[in-house]
């Protein structure tokens, strides 16, 4: 066994241990505790069940929604019990052994570049299409990171304004605190606000995607929200220009959806230039474990 992955999500926590070829090895599922003690012991012992289960001491990785701050070490997230917490460190004193917490879409990114359907590629920006929006950027195998650790939080950049008033659509405060994300028109509940302001229809989106084809109303809703796409999509290449844009996340599985994505990224692009390719994630619900993992071996590996 070479190291071991935790996917902690709001309803279960899930253990992976990897072979040396990163094969998945062995894995066990528990539900996620409601209060924070609880929590922490629970992660302890998928912990302390992948170093039995592999019968050595193997480098964990954590992918979890939310943020750490770096200065105080305090986690902020919204699906776990552990907002105001220092929630890496108290897992550390509970296992008895250092972890390595990586945000789960920054996770996913990592191991869709390195496993997954970006292998081989650089620049990869990943992009998690879900009840909101996250991503990470993966340059030569290695995620980019920074100071403040919320690189990949694309869906807090600022919608497009010219979008916004071509279609009248109201500005929305968005959970994070900020007003005007993207998220609050392109994730799930986003694409869900579009049909119901314009429509006044209260339609899922997988609702909305499955009429697109013979509703006008919805192919005028789907059409605006690939727009809103578009601009962030657009946004990712002139800051990062990667080579390709892997989506995975809930809305990724909407059939046809690169195939309406891509013409809008080009029409968005300057004239003449080319665009990245825009893939799907291959590795679903093993991702963000596989790519903590991977992480937290490179780090006991390099340093």
């Amino acid at each position: 066994m070479i190291a071991a992955g935790i996917d902690l999500g709001g309803t279960k926590i899930e253990a992976q241990v990897f072979a040396s070829d990163w094969s998945l090895a062995d894995h066990r599922r528990m539900p996620t505790p409601t209060d924070y003690p609880a929590l922490v012991a629970a992660v302890a012992e998928q912990i302390a069940w992948a170093t039995a289960r592999a019968g050595h001491a193997l480098p964990v990785g954590i992918a979890a929604a939310g943020l750490v701050n770096p200065a105080t070490g305090l986690a902020l997230t919204a699906n776990l019990c552990a907002t105001g917490k220092p929630f890496p460190a108290d897992i550390t004193a509970a296992a008895g052994a250092p972890v390595t917490y990586v945000n789960d879409c920054r996770a996913l990114a990592l191991s869709e570049a390195v496993f997954g359907a970006a292998r081989g590629l650089s620049p990869v920006a990943a992009l998690i299409l879900g009840t909101g929006i996250g991503g990470g950027v993966v340059v030569d195998g290695r995620l980019l990171e920074g100071a403040a650790q919320v690189g990949g939080e694309f869906g807090h950049m600022a919608a497009p304004a010219h979008l916004v008033v071509e279609h009248g659509l109201p500005v929305i405060r968005c959970g994070c605190g900020r007003t005007g994300c993207i998220e609050t028109y392109v994730a799930g509940p986003g694409l869900g606000r579009l049909a119901l302001h314009l429509t006044g229809r209260d339609l899922t989106p997988p609702e909305i995607a499955a009429l697109r084809g013979n509703d006008p109303a919805m192919a005028r809703v789907w059409a605006i929200w690939c727009a809103f796409m578009a601009e962030l999509l657009m946004t990712l290449t002139v800051t990062i220009d990667p080579e390709v844009i892997v989506l995975g996340g809930g809305l990724s599985r909407i059939a046809g959806l690169v195939d309406d994505l891509s013409p809008g990224l080009a029409a968005a692009q300057f004239a003449g230039f080319g665009v990245p390719r825009i893939l799907l994630a291959e590795a679903g619900d093993a991702s963000g474990a596989r790519g903590a993992a991977y992480a937290a071996w490179r780090g006991a590996e390099h340093g």
